[in-house]
């Protein structure tokens, strides 16, 4: 039996990121995963570049039963603070589109980074090892690692929430959760494609056509590009928009979201005799603008339509429903939407309020960002609330 003060569960961006901070205050730590190397989801982010973080991170940018949730460990933990890590580990990057920061060359950089933060923290290693028991006494938690037991004070959930299964996602800390009586809030897959019913099969030809759209649920929308797949819907904008998205209810598109108004009647006045397939084509992909046309049943000459027939298939085109059969499920979902809730945490210190010593910290909390590093931002922030606090 082996003696710590901290026994962290699942060795990704929010459990390493937890075991360094407290390794660093000089706690002796326990860093536990079932994959034989640290930080695999990290590595195949961003295109195995990893979008580390955003430099527009906010608490409005995270969905959870209690928006409020966030702002503690946000504000006290940055999106500069992380970068500022980077940078002095020597880590070159870049910032893409929409304040998305990436690694100029490898993920690697980020996983090593946070090894050698834990080498320094002193952090014990427990890798390729599955967790077989749980157990709570006399104010110590007991977890059973192949033929070891290991006691501590605290325990830390970081193994995450079921997106991509083929990395070994499970809800595992969901259930350790609900044992020590905490409630769940109900998780399914985010920043996921959609799917189309046959009714739009229409638009399932398209697969590998993109364009910049707006896309709309409810009050949410995002502008961002969308791409048509053999199954339905992808791209950032669809991704972005899945995480909101609740079943048998439509999305709406806005496929020419810079062409506002009676669009279509002023060119036919500029230019008559140009075909509405033409003039689609120049502001659309021509595949999509044929698609879009066969829909509307609409073809010919600007100047042979008349105005109330171009008024409304603009309207159509700045406001077309889809209606998602569903998604692609976990198996290509980048993250997952529920999950502990926060009702039973600490803001502060990321602790249970119903079991002493308990923590959960990342995905595996009711804590969603949106795309373009904001739930590595989450992590990284969750992770060093949790470990400043053991």
């Amino acid at each position: 039996m082996t003696d710590h003060d901290a026994i962290v569960l699942g060795a990704g961006a929010a459990g390493m990121m937890c075991a360094a901070v407290a390794g660093q205050r000089g706690r002796r730590v326990l860093l536990v995963d079932h994959a034989d190397a640290p930080g695999k989801k990290i590595l195949i982010s961003g295109g195995g570049r990893c979008n580390f973080t955003n430099i527009h991170t906010a608490p409005d940018r995270y969905l959870s039963a209690n928006p409020h949730f966030a702002k503690s460990a946000l504000g006290r933990y940055t999106a500069a603070d992380f970068s500022a890590l980077v940078d002095r580990y020597g880590i070159a990057w870049h910032e893409k589109t929409l304040g998305q920061l990436f690694c100029d060359s490898s993920a690697r950089q980020i996983v090593a980074m946070l090894e050698e933060e834990c080498a320094r923290g002193g952090v014990a290693m427990a890798l390729g090892q599955g967790v077989s028991a749980i157990d709570h006494a006399d104010g110590l938690y007991r977890v059973k690692i192949g033929d070891s037991e290991h006691r501590a004070p605290a325990l830390v959930l970081a193994t995450g929430g079921p997106s991509i299964p083929k990395l070994g996602a499970t809800g595992f800390a969901y259930d350790v959760a609900r044992r020590f009586g905490l409630s769940i809030v109900q998780p399914r897959p985010a920043l996921v494609p959609l799917t189309l019913g046959p009714e739009e099969q229409l638009f399932q030809s398209l697969s590998g056509v993109s364009t910049p759209v707006e896309v709309r649920w409810n009050r949410t929308r995002f502008r961002e590009a969308a791409l048509f797949t053999h199954r339905g819907l992808s791209g950032p904008a669809m991704l972005q928009i899945s995480s909101y998205w609740q079943h048998r209810t439509p999305i709406h598109v806005d496929f020419l979201p810079d062409r506002k108004g009676e669009w279509l009647i002023d060119e036919k006045r500029a230019r008559p005799r140009a075909t509405l397939r033409r003039v689609l084509g120049e502001a659309l992909p021509e595949r999509l603008a044929d698609a879009l046309l066969d829909r509307l049943a609409m073809q010919g000459d600007l100047g042979a339509l008349g105005d109330r027939a171009l008024r409304h298939a603009g309207a159509q085109l700045s406001d077309w429903a889809f209606h998602p059969s569903g998604t692609e499920g976990y198996a290509k979902a980048e993250v997952t939407v529920g999950g502990i809730a926060t009702a039973n945490l600490s803001s502060r210190t990321m602790e249970a309020t119903k079991a002493p010593g308990l923590y959960a910290i990342g995905e595996a909390v009711d804590v969603t960002g949106w795309l373009g590093g904001y739930n590595f931002q989450w992590a990284w922030s969750s992770g060093w609330a949790a470990g400043q606090a053991i």
